[in-house]
């Protein structure tokens, strides 16, 4: 790692109508870890909001692009600059379409499949950086997909959505130890977590007393 800080950008669109949003998941995300490590508070920079403190011994800076999704990259290019934070220093949790909903995937590099936001990184600072896909569902048309993003999550949602980002809050120290593997089974678990087995049936017939009593 080039830097001593790592920087994680959540993405979503700024203001109170966009705030439940399947577009915000990325705030949510990001959200969540400053609550559960408190980091913060939130401060108006880099173009964004931004909150800082220490988790697992790393300096972390958590960036909420206030620049709307598809300018999103002018916010955190303007964060690398001032701490001279390289991408592979840089993790983006975002929406992710092509994984159902409550499904999330890490992945480093590659292309941006069409996401605005991460359309817009690419732009400003390459390729190479971390992202945490969050599922959201596709709604099987290309031609509902705007507003499908755009709509808030439904009440049936938060069955998964709450252990999720709960779980991304808790478990996010594992990212920041490079252990991506233990901190996407730590979450998947806590979005569906193993049934309880049922007892065995007790016996029908016990075995009748050997003095016959």
């Amino acid at each position: 790692m080039s830097s001593d800080r790592l920087l994680v950008v959540g993405l979503g669109n700024p203001g109170p109508g966009y705030a439940a949003n399947r577009h915000n998941i990325g705030f949510m995300a990001v959200d969540a870890i400053a609550e559960h490590h408190g980091l913060g508070p939130y401060r108006s920079r880099f173009q964004g909001e931004a909150a800082e403190g220490t988790v697992s011994g790393r300096k972390v800076l958590i960036l909420k692009p206030m620049t709307y999704m598809n300018n999103s990259g002018r916010a955190v290019a303007a964060a690398a600059r001032f701490y001279k934070i390289e991408p592979e220093d840089m993790i983006v949790f975002h929406d992710e379409l092509d994984l159902a909903a409550g499904k999330m995937r890490i992945k480093n590099g590659g292309g941006h499949a069409g996401h605005n936001g991460l359309r817009s990184i690419h732009a400003y600072v390459g390729a190479d950086y971390g992202r945490v896909r969050l599922g959201i569902g596709h709604p099987g048309d290309k031609d509902r997909v705007t507003g499908h993003v755009l709509q808030d999550f439904a009440k049936a949602d938060r069955i998964w959505l709450e252990p999720m980002l709960d779980a991304i809050g808790r478990e996010f120290p594992y990212l920041v130890r490079g252990d991506g593997g233990a901190f996407m089974s730590k979450v998947a678990l806590a979005v569906n977590p193993p049934k309880p087995k049922r007892p065995k049936p007790e016996d029908s017939n016990p075995p009748e007393n050997s003095d016959g009593v």
